[in-house]
């Protein structure tokens, strides 16, 4: 950017969790001024901002005076208003992500559509307009069903399986995609700014947690072959040259148990694939996102040593005021690092947290990460 952004530029966020007060924790270091905006009066951000709005995301009057004095726009959740995004860009506020690159990947469809049209390997699918339409595919059984908008955190996606399921499908427009026997779920972080400079974060290996569809376990670096990380990391970069973004991207992908690498989905900002970079990597997510946004020269994404994710899930079984069992005995384990979100209330499967353990020997990473799950626990 042409202004001197030391102190002076004014950043908005839209979106004010856990991804918005990670990147608070970073943009300090910058000395940025960091304006907020989320429905939640009680956000994580709330109180780490200069200000703090509380207000809709998917409003465009609120979305367009909370940006129209300010420098620059980024996003910690896509579901936001595009349209006001557009008048802002239009009346000269810089928003990275662009609008255009928001509007494509808050539609699946047009996501899949995007990977067809520029030859990036995904699994076949198919739009479907209503739940009628799944009568009579393309795509034989079993399928995946996933809605094309407003899908989050393993929500709006089915598994269909036979014909009875079909009755429980959604009925809004969605996609099916053909049902990939995956032997592993990866992901590559990558950062481009507007010089035009790309670098991936090395790939990683995802474990889910099969009730809530949720990222629960994750290890950097992976320790699949040269071949399989040039080639994720290849795809990543080919999808932020295609779209010429300007930030972050993760791309989750899966490889088959034939060796082919299928690209999942997209999310343009900081996601929960690449958390373990804070203490795992030279740069963290975080710090390379603002670098890419504020168009400085990107950080180094090599891996300091190996490390573990797991997200802290509010337990089943709970709702309410949060309550934190086994912080001090994880603390005492080698490595520990937690990350508390600051959200007041706690239900089955939040994302409250997330620890880093990380090892110089990767088996008592993973080994500590195994004992941090058993004992650290979000109640109520």
């Amino acid at each position: 950017m042409a202004k001197d952004f030391y102190g002076e530029l004014q950043l908005g966020i839209l979106g004010g969790g856990q991804l918005g007060r990670m990147l608070i924790q970073e943009a300090i270091n910058y000395n940025v001024n960091v304006h907020v905006l989320d429905p939640d009066k009680n956000a994580p951000c709330r109180k780490l901002c200069n200000k703090f709005e509380c207000g809709s995301l998917g409003d465009f009057e609120t979305v367009y005076n909370f940006g129209k004095d300010l420098d620059m726009i980024t996003i910690e959740i896509e579901k936001v208003n595009v349209d006001a995004l557009e008048k802002l860009e239009e009346e000269g506020v810089v928003v990275y992500p662009q609008s255009r690159i928001i509007r494509l990947i808050q539609d699946k469809g047009l996501q899949k559509q995007f990977f067809k049209q520029n030859d990036i390997p995904t699994s076949a699918f198919q739009l479907i307009s209503n739940r009628d339409n799944l009568v009579n595919t393309s795509l034989r059984l079993p399928y995946i069903q996933k809605l094309r908008k407003d899908g989050y955190d393993g929500k709006g996606v089915k598994k269909i399986v036979t014909e009875a399921d079909i009755q429980n499908a959604f009925e809004e427009p969605s996609l099916i995609e053909e049902w990939v026997d995956f032997e592993k779920e990866i992901a590559v972080i990558v950062a481009r700014n507007d010089r035009g400079d790309v670098s991936t974060f090395p790939m990683v290996e995802m474990e889910f947690n099969p009730q809530a569809n949720l990222v629960e376990f994750l290890i950097a670096p992976s320790l699949y072959g040269v071949d399989v990380q040039q080639r994720a990391e290849a795809i990543a970069k080919k999808i932020a040259e295609d779209l010429q973004i300007v930030g972050l991207l993760a791309v989750e992908m899966f490889l088959t148990k034939n060796g082919d690498i299928l690209v999942n989905e997209l999310a343009p900002r900081p996601h929960n694939s690449g958390h373990q970079t804070i203490e795992g990597n030279y740069v963290s997510q975080f710090g390379q996102h603002l670098r890419a946004i504020f168009n400085l020269p990107l950080g180094d994404t090599r891996c300091r040593t190996n490390a573990v994710m797991i997200n802290l899930l509010g337990e089943e079984g709970y709702e309410g005021l949060a309550k934190y069992d086994g912080v001090e005995e994880a603390l005492a384990i080698e490595g520990v690092y937690i990350h508390l979100y600051g959200k007041k209330y706690t239900k089955p499967f939040r994302k409250m947290g997330h620890v880093c353990i990380i090892n110089d020997d990767r088996e008592k990473a993973i080994s500590n990460a195994r004992k941090v799950q058993e004992i650290l626990k979000v109640k109520a």
